[in-house]
């Protein structure tokens, strides 16, 4: 095999191509790839046609070490994949009778079915010599091989089911394929975009070879990942850290974390660290500062509760926010983001309280622009307010502001300054 691998991953379905669903598969695999130093040079979609299915395999293995298919492996006569894979390495399929018990045991355990309908043994059949994937997540079993100079791994389609497996069986597989130890790290950042970090970033890039530094576009926040390969898990660490230091060094305290999974997640264990409780006051993020923090496991020890006063009278009769304050400022104002924070740190005796109040869009209110938001920290210490103009779209607004939101949280907490310029990161 060439050195790096490539890798071109399949994804196959009809509705994928319809747009009924997004191939959340493929950006997922490609993530976990990187970390493998993997190099991921094509994506491909394929509806559920054995003919076009054939052809996109035949282009995959001209150009590819590692096909990986997603889809297709259900028990359904549309679920092709495995037959197309095996015609295409001239394999044999074989029957797997412990996949079929797996699978009657799934069913009467988990599905709560003591009979499960024929068609389902179709998926216990995979190509000959394959290392079988045991689907602990659903009933349809994964599988790679090796052909041709070729390796193949079929996934099944269901992004939990298909994330899972990879992880937990792919990813092994994978490794092992090569006697080097790729280990990376991230760094994750908030307040500044991709062009800005990577432009301040760029010459310390084009200096590395091994360990690589490359930044990735999150919604609403930047990655940085650092991969290094060694012969020891060891000596590729010790080959990262001059290189992060380097990074942190540059970047400062807009790096809000390494190898955590949000900035929410970074708030809710200092909140646990210092014993400390939140609460929220929403108005253009319509809950989803709330929806955040309580979408993490643990959450009701740190997160008091909201309240989404998205109306201007909701202000007032919900947090008690005067009316001739709102008169005198406008509902979108610092002076008013302000109040609301304080009002819902009162209304909930919480330790600190968030708040925001903006201009979502589309329309305008003919005094700010389409997507400024005031947002409002209310502490023992005091009350700090940012104002955040994150330009258009909806979801682009409650994102952004949330984010500050959790930041500011997140500066409060760890001593940093807690108001500063979100327009100039």
């Amino acid at each position: 095999m060439k050195n790096p691998l490539s890798a071109e991953i399949l994804s196959v379905g009809t509705e994928l191509l319809l747009g009924s669903t997004t191939n959340t598969d493929a950006r997922d695999i490609s993530i976990y790839l990187s970390e493998l130093g993997i190099n991921v040079f094509y994506h491909t979609v394929v509806g559920d046609n054995p003919e076009r299915l054939t052809k996109a395999v035949e282009i995959a293995r001209e150009r590819a070490d590692i096909i990986i298919t997603t889809g297709g492996l259900g028990p359904t006569c549309d679920d092709l994949t495995k037959q197309v894979l095996s015609k295409a390495f001239d394999l044999e399929m074989v029957f797997h009778e412990e996949l079929a018990e797996e699978m009657k045991r799934y069913f009467k355990e988990v599905i709560g079915v003591d009979t499960m309908t024929e068609n389902n043994l179709q998926q216990a059949y995979l190509p000959a010599g394959c290392t079988v994937f045991h689907n602990e997540w659903g009933t349809a079993p994964g599988c790679a091989f090796e052909s041709k100079g070729v390796r193949v791994i079929m996934l099944p389609g269901p992004p939990r089911e298909c994330n899972a497996m990879f992880k937990a069986c792919a990813m092994p597989y994978l490794r092992a394929l090569s006697d080097e130890v790729i280990l990376s790290h991230s760094l994750n950042i908030v307040g500044s975009g991709e062009s800005a970090v990577e432009s301040k970033l760029r010459e310390i890039m084009n200096d590395l070879v091994n360990p690589t530094l490359a930044p990735y576009a999150k919604e609403g926040e930047v990655m940085l990942r650092i991969t290094a390969k060694a012969k020891s898990e060891e000596e590729a660490e010790k080959m990262t850290l001059p290189v992060i230091e380097k990074v942190r060094g540059v970047l400062g305290d807009i790096i809000y974390g390494m190898d955590v999974n949000s900035i929410e997640q970074v708030v809710f264990e200092l909140l646990k660290e210092k014993n400390m409780t939140l609460s929220t006051a929403e108005s253009c993020t319509g809950g989803f500062i709330a929806k955040r923090m309580t979408d993490l496991r643990g959450s009701s020890e740190v997160f008091i509760g909201g309240a989404v006063t998205y109306a201007t009278e909701s202000k007032t009769a919900v947090l008690g926010v005067s009316p001739e304050l709102i008169s005198e400022y406008g509902v979108i104002s610092a002076e008013v983001a302000a109040e609301m924070a304080k009002q819902a740190k009162a209304l909930f005796n919480s330790s600190i309280a968030i708040s925001t109040t903006g201009l979502a869009g589309p329309e305008g209110d003919g005094i700010n622009p389409v997507g400024t938001v005031f947002i409002a920290l209310a502490t023992d210490k005091g009350v700090f307010v940012t104002q955040l103009n994150s330009g258009f779209g909806r979801s682009r607004v409650r994102t952004l502001a949330s984010n500050c939101a959790f930041d500011m949280v997140r500066r409060y907490l760890t001593e940093l300054p807690v108001v500063v310029d979100y327009h100039r990161r």
